[in-house]
C-alpha cells in the first residue's frame, strides 16, 4: 500500500501529521518533476488571512502555487473536490501578498496535488486568480 496507508505501523497518527506527510509526499512529486522549492508554509502576516503550502519555480521560470490537499478516500469526492472557492480565494489573496515582494513579476499559477489514499495526482491550473 502507500506512504499515507492508515494501516501501516508508520502511518501519521493525527491530522496535522497526515497533512505534513502528504505534503512531503507532493514537495518530493514536484521536485522529481524539476520544480524549485522557493517557499513552504507560507502565510500572510494576522488573522483571516491566507496559506500557502508549497511555492515552487517550473523549468520555465513560472511561480506555482500548490494547495496540497490529502483525503483517505474518495467517497466524498477526494482530495482535489475539496479545495473550495473560499479556499481558492484564501490562497489567491497569500499569492498576491507573496508576489509584493518580489522585484518583478513572473508568470503565475495554481496548482493542486491531491493524495488520495497515497496515490498523488498533480493538477496544473487547477484554478485562475479573479482580475
Amino acid at each position: 500500500m502507500g506512504l499515507l496507508s492508515k494501516n501501516s505501523p508508520l502511518a501519521p497518527a493525527t491530522t496535522k501529521q497526515r497533512g505534513d506527510a502528504a505534503e512531503a509526499l507532493a514537495l518530493q512529486h514536484l521536485q522529481r518533476a524539476g520544480l524549485l522549492l522557493l517557499q513552504r508554509n507560507y502565510r500572510t502576516p494576522g488573522r483571516g488571512g491566507g496559506e500557502i503550502d508549497l511555492i515552487m519555480r517550473a523549468p520555465d521560470g513560472t511561480c506555482v502555487f500548490v494547495e496540497v490537499r490529502q483525503r483517505r478516500s474518495t467517497s466524498h469526492g477526494g482530495a482535489a473536490a475539496s479545495v473550495s472557492i473560499t479556499k481558492q480565494r484564501r490562497i489567491v489573496f497569500a499569492a498576491r501578498h507573496y508576489l509584493l515582494r518580489q522585484a518583478s513579476l513572473p508568470p503565475c499559477r495554481f496548482d493542486v496535488v491531491a493524495v488520495d489514499s497515497g496515490a498523488v495526482q498533480w493538477i496544473q491550473g487547477a484554478f485562475d486568480a479573479p482580475t
